[in-house]
């Protein structure tokens, strides 16, 4: 009986010390993911902004136009086999896993770079009938042929939750190439600096992933390692193929009937609204993904991961989407010039997007991290036949505006979709009232700010002055209702430091 009390009090021990470690984990990644996030954030806002005044509306759409391809293809890119070796247990994975891996990506991607050169490209500059598209695809498309060289240094830094590598990675890449594409805009390269900026960053990365790894490949392919990572893979990869032709269906729409200027002037609205909320979600989502993968059978934890970070991406993204409904106008005209005044429309009618968004923001971690694939894959395929339709409505009767209210009008579909998916489909169970209960304080700390906010604004506070009064009421509310947990996390993260 002795021995019985004893060993339960040594689990129970273990238990406790896996969990303050998982926590401690998840505090670390998700500093390390959100200096990557900061880092990169802030120097791409500076660049665009730059780039924004040297260049023009059109330039920037012509840009948009290609990557609606080059992205399509990029997405079918992976296959899905990142997604695989990260998720897959510790115990299952082989090294044949990854050499695998490594060559189904490589000749894969070759094939997609012929297709996007002697196929695509034509087809695209005849879409859009842009004959400089034929030109500018295939150089786009150098990214498609280099990335799988880096996919299996990736997975394993991520699985390995080494998140401050992958932030130093992205951050040196990114900042290199952007620092090279502002002399070339400088230099009047027009159109082709925006090209080498959405490009060139794998290039650096490569070297970068190659040190923070030593992993090399060899000629190894496995046909069973080829079927398990596939096999989770062609979900996955079904997935994000939906939900990129769910996200970018604006752009060929918009681009089409619209012209190249319009699709530059709703561009800047998306970078500022639904490109930085994707950052941010990747910053946790990332994070998070192997972590559920870990606890697939220990529901409880997983609820309280999930609402933590639906709690995070909220409480981070709210304040920007209020400052941008309230103040788009004078921000935009402003820091951008007269030239981009039709894009603060769509800009504040995507950020009420955005925060709707928001509440499915941990969503596509947590399928995948259950093993899911298949559940998310017929989300995206229900939430593309509303989709399409609406948008195409929208742009048809009142332009830019109306593409902006159909997606702002699908966010809230989504959110009805998710959660459907959490009362009825899924073993985690998660009410509106759990919702409402863990997100009490960003609601409060918003409707506060925005009230504050507009009311400045009517009296004509200066929009920068605005922006920092909007700042230090909300982040001031946010800790007055959430200080003690946030002092919580501040010593895990502490505590994760010195053990280092």
């Amino acid at each position: 009986m002795d021995n019985v009390i004893l060993q339960t009090e040594k689990t129970d021990e273990h238990n406790i010390k896996k969990a303050g470690s998982d926590k401690k984990v998840v505090v670390s990644g998700i500093f390390w993911n959100f200096v990557q996030m900061v880092i990169n954030q802030a120097f791409s806002f500076l660049l665009k902004l730059v780039l924004a005044k040297l260049l023009f509306p059109g330039e920037f759409g012509i840009v948009g136009m290609a990557t609606v391809f080059t992205g399509f293809v990029q997405v079918l890119n992976d296959l899905g086999v990142g997604a695989a070796l990260v998720q897959k247990k510790e115990e299952t994975l082989r090294t044949e896993h990854y050499h695998t891996a490594f060559w189904t990506g490589v000749a894969w991607s070759v094939f997609l770079f012929l297709v996007m050169s002697f196929a695509v490209a034509p087809l695209a500059a005849m879409f859009y009938n842009k004959p400089i598209l034929e030109s500018i695809v295939p150089v786009l498309s150098i990214g498609i042929l280099i990335s799988p060289v880096n996919l299996v240094h990736k997975a394993q830094l991520t699985k390995q939750m080494d998140f401050k590598k992958l932030a130093y990675i992205d951050n040196v890449s990114n900042i290199v190439v952007g620092l090279i594409a502002l002399v070339l805009a400088f230099e009047g390269a027009g159109v082709w600096a925006l090209v080498f900026n959405s490009v060139g960053n794998v290039f650096f990365a490569m070297p970068l992933f190659y040190r923070a790894t030593r992993w090399k490949p060899a000629f190894i392919m496995e046909k069973k390692a080829f079927q398990e990572i596939f096999g989770f893979g062609v979900y996955t990869t079904g997935s994000n193929i939906l939900n990129y032709l769910y996200n970018n269906i604006d752009y060929l729409l918009i681009g089409k009937l619209l012209g190249a200027s319009s699709l530059g002037l709703y561009t800047l609205a998306f970078v500022l609204t639904d490109t930085f909320r994707g950052r941010l979600m990747a910053v946790i989502n990332n994070v998070m993904y192997p972590i559920y993968g870990k606890k697939q059978n220990d529901l409880v934890s997983i609820k309280k991961y999930y609402l933590k970070v639906v709690l995070a991406n909220c409480a981070l993204v709210f304040p920007v989407m209020i400052y941008f409904i309230v103040e788009g106008n004078r921000f935009i005209t402003h820091v951008f010039g007269a030239k981009w005044q039709d894009t603060v429309a769509p800009l504040q009618i995507l950020s009420g997007g955005v925060m709707l968004h928001l509440l499915v923001s941990g969503n596509t971690s947590l399928l995948r991290g259950l093993g899911r694939p298949g559940m998310e894959m017929k989300q995206q395929v229900l939430k593309a036949l509303i989709f399409l339709p609406t948008l195409a409505f929208g742009i048809y009767y009142n332009g830019l505006v109306g593409a902006a209210w159909a997606i702002l009008f699908n966010k809230l579909f989504v959110v009805l979709i998710a959660q459907y998916g959490f009362i009825y489909l899924l073993p985690v169970k998660i009410s509106v009232m759990d919702f409402c209960k863990e997100l009490k304080a960003p609601f409060i700390a918003s409707a506060a700010s925005f009230i504050i906010v507009y009311l400045l604004k009517l009296v004509g506070v200066n929009f920068i002055i605005n922006g920092i009064c909007l700042c230090i009421v909300y982040f001031g509310l946010i800790y007055m209702l959430m200080g003690s947990e946030l002092k919580e996390l501040y010593r895990g993260f502490k505590t994760k430091r010195e053990q280092s």
